[in-house]
Formats: C-alpha cells, structure tokens, sequence
C-alpha cells in the first residue's frame, strides 16, 4: 500500500526524516525514498529499491550526506517516489497513497489541456504520483491543484507536497488513509502511522479530517482546505495492515485486535487446547480470543524473522508461498497430538493457510480450527493497492462461487456475505474442506465492526460487504 512520513524543522530535519520513514516499512516492499529542502542546498532527493534489503540498509549513506529541515520521505509499494517537480508553481517534491482507478481518463484529460507526455515506468505503466502532479499543475496555484486533484481522482488520493514554503498535507477526500501531526519543541511532523514519532520526541497532536489539506512549517500547522463531514476510512487498517502499536481516530489497533478476538470467542462452539495466531498479524487476535474464553494462548510455531522479515515480499505468488513456509518453525511439543485454534488476519487467497495448516498436521497436530479476523473478502478494493491481483477469482470466495453458481449470468452476491444465509454457510463449508480445516469459522461484519468502536458510517467495509 505505502506510507509517508514528512517533517519541518527548525532544524536539521534528515535524522528525523530517515527513522520515521523507516518506521513505515511495514507497508511496502518495493521503493522508498526521501526529499529534503534547506535555503543553503536546496533539494536533494534520493530513491532505492527495497525489495531485498531494509530502507535503513539502503539509506544509511545518503542520510550522511542530505541536509535539509524540511523534508518527505516515503514506503511505496509500487511506483518510485517522492517525484521532483518543476513547475509554473515553483520546484517541488511530491509523495502520494492511494489508487487511481480511472486513470486513462486522467491522462487524456490532462494531455487535452496542454500536458506533452509522461515517462513510462519499467512495467509499461504511468507513475501514478506523475500524474498526480500534472493534474496539480493544471491549476493556478498548489492549493486549488490539490484539490482539482482529489475531486478528479476515482479512488483515493493521500499526498504530501514539499515545497520551499513549508510541507502541504492533503488527506483524501474521504479519510481512507489517515494523516496524523505530531509536534515537538523545534518543529512538527507529517506521518501515516501514530506511533512513527513517539521515539523522535514528537507528542500527538491532531490527525486531518477527511480532505483537509494542512501546510506544515516549522512553526505551524495551517489548514486551508477545512476537512469534510463524510468519512470511510479502511477498516482493514485496524484488522491487518496498521501497526499493533498505531490508531486511526483514536482507535488502537493492538486493542481492537483483542476486541475481535474476544468477540469471535463469544460466538464459538469448540474447545481446542489452545489457541494461536498466524505470526505477527494473526497474535493480537488470538490473545483476545484465549483472555476471552479461557483457553490457553501458546505459540505452536515461531516466525524466523532476521533474514524474511516479510511474508509477501516477492512479486510471484509462489515465491510468496514458498517464503512464507520457510519462515515458520514449529515447536512440536506445542503440537503433537494437539487440537489447535489457529487465528489469521484474512483468507484471501486462501494457498498460505492451507500449507500452514498441512505443515500444522504433518507436525502432529490432531485438529486444526480456523478463525479468521475477518468476514469472508468477497471484492478487491477499489480505493487502495492492497493487493497487485488482476481478478477477483483470485479470491477464494469467488472461485467457491463460481463452483456453487456455474456460469450463471447473474449471482446475489450480498447473500454469500449474509452469515444467516444457506449461501454464505455453504460457501464457508466448501471453503474449509477445500483447504483441509476442521472446522471454519469467519468472523462477522457486525462484530468487527463493534470491534472498531466508531460509527458504520465512518468505515469502509467493501472488500467484504461490496457497499460503496
């Protein structure tokens, strides 16, 4: 997906920048980069490859020789950024979260009113950050092109712009991705994740509204866009991607992780001889679930971390497996002739459990229950790039679907998401006996939801429910 963290500073800023932006590393595994501005050297900026080794590895040279007190730096899942950009506006350096799903509209709209043409990238494709930035240099200044940008954009668009004058902040216009500040004596920061400035001595000190766009200075933050009253911020945020130690609208994640846990403990029906999570993101979950019903939490396998530090690395989803096997190490006295109750965030796709389960069994285990975090996903995201799939029948649900419905030209989906209907209750038996459980059972959208603790109306929820 990406994340970002931006600082302006008395100051120099590159100490700050370079740690607070490696505390995001948990949200991409492809590019990162880092822009920096001072009035003595101007801009500096510089873009690494991260696929095979940690930002701190590939930016320890350049976090020597940068300087600068205001700064951007930025985990991309995808595209290189920050971008510098010269301009009618002046030079500056732009970073962006989020996805653009109509972007052959964009492009034509923009090359229509003067734009001459974009550079490719290697895979044939448009830096989506590029065109961020034509569409902002439609307009007469950066505040109106910031805006044009996010009414323009079908998805969701998060960017922070460094410029000469100060850092602007620009949460998308329905709050999909969060943008917090935090402040300290010489300054403040710009950042995705809450917990990225805690140990940089930065305090809490608000988070943007949706579509609020903020110039950040060393000695103020401004808004001059007022956010919107609408939100939909992901939920997925809080069930798997966010940080344990992060919140969004004042909801930490690592809490509300026990608080599903506890609520898929209300509902169940077995009783295992324990429970455990799916190293890391799956923990949390567990935890609450073992608080809530007694039953004891261990830890049937241990993630090997020092050299995979992430399961979803590689590009190929094979190699994806493959890592994501090798990476577990069991603990057999922990699993030989155990019934376990195994915790995972999601099923996706629904291949890693399976073979975590096999390995589960091969160890010795006598069951294996699963309990996912979350409702059955039964749509890819529309508004960011969790994911690089091209289909849907990607996800398990939907080729469960397929073979329930055949080729029928039309197919009720809302009823596979309804936990009452025979058709959700069919599809989940289907779903684990095709990946070897003992028993299945999802979470519910309801409980998740009161897992979360804030209004419906402010979440997104249409990777499982399909409801814009």
């Amino acid at each position: 997906m990406g994340g970002f963290f931006g600082t302006a500073l008395k100051t120099d800023c590159v100490f700050d920048l370079f740690f607070g932006t490696d505390y995001h590393s948990h949200l991409g595994t492809r590019r990162a980069g880092m822009a920096v501005y001072s009035s003595e050297y101007g801009f500096d900026r510089a873009i690494h490859n991260i696929e095979n080794s940690p930002f701190r590895t590939k930016f320890d040279k350049d976090v020597n020789e940068m300087r600068g007190n205001l700064g951007i730096g930025c985990i991309s899942d995808y595209e290189p950024q920050p971008l510098l950009v010269r301009s009618h506006h002046g030079t500056f350096a732009i970073t962006t979260v989020g996805k653009i799903n109509n972007m052959d509209e964009i492009v034509d709209k923009v090359f229509t009113e003067g734009h001459a043409h974009f550079l490719e990238m290697s895979g044939g494709d448009i830096n989506a950050t590029e065109l961020v930035a034509a569409v902002i240099n439609q307009k007469d200044n950066l505040i109106e092109g910031i805006t044009y940008a996010q009414e323009l954009i079908d998805g969701s668009m998060t960017m922070c712009l460094l410029t000469p004058k100060g850092i602007y902040a620009a949460r998308d216009k329905l709050g999909r991705t969060p943008v917090v500040i935090g402040k300290k004596e010489d300054g403040y920061c710009i950042s995705f994740e809450s917990f990225a400035y805690l140990n940089l001595g930065y305090v809490h000190e608000r988070e943007l509204g949706p579509g609020e766009v903020a110039i950040v200075t060393p000695e103020e933050v401004r808004t001059l866009v007022k956010p919107g009253e609408d939100m939909k911020i992901c939920t997925f945020l809080w069930v798997y991607y966010g940080y344990p130690s992060a919140s969004y609208e004042g909801v930490s994640v690592e809490k509300m992780r026990y608080n599903c846990g506890a609520l898929l403990a209300k509902r169940d029906n077995v009783s295992p001889d324990n429970v455990a999570g799916v190293p890391d993101s799956g923990i949390a979950h567990a935890v609450g679930y073992s608080n809530e019903s007694g039953i004891p939490f261990s830890r049937p396998f241990i993630k090997y971390t020092p050299t995979w530090p992430r399961s979803f690395m590689p590009t190929m989803q094979s190699q994806r497996n493959l890592i994501a096997k090798m990476k577990l190490i069991p603990v057999h006295d922990l699993i030989q002739n155990k019934s376990l109750l195994l915790i995972d965030d999601s099923i996706v796709r629904g291949t890693q459990l399976r073979e975590t389960t096999e390995f589960l069994y091969q160890s010795g285990a006598k069951e294996v229950h699963i309990r996912p975090a979350c409702p059955p996903l039964l749509y890819g995201c529309k508004y960011l790039n969790f994911s690089r799939s091209t289909s849907e029948m990607d996800l398990i649900t939907r080729r469960i679907i397929k073979e329930m419905e055949g080729d029928a030209k039309y197919v009720n989906l809302s009823a596979y998401s309804d936990p009452e209907t025979p058709e959700y209750q069919e599809m989940v038996k289907r779903i684990g006996v095709q990946l070897n459980f003992t028993s299945l059972r999802y979470h519910r959208l309801d409980d998740m939801i009161k897992a979360v603790g804030i209004d419906r109306c402010k979440l997104c929820t249409y990777c499982w429910d399909g409801k814009e």
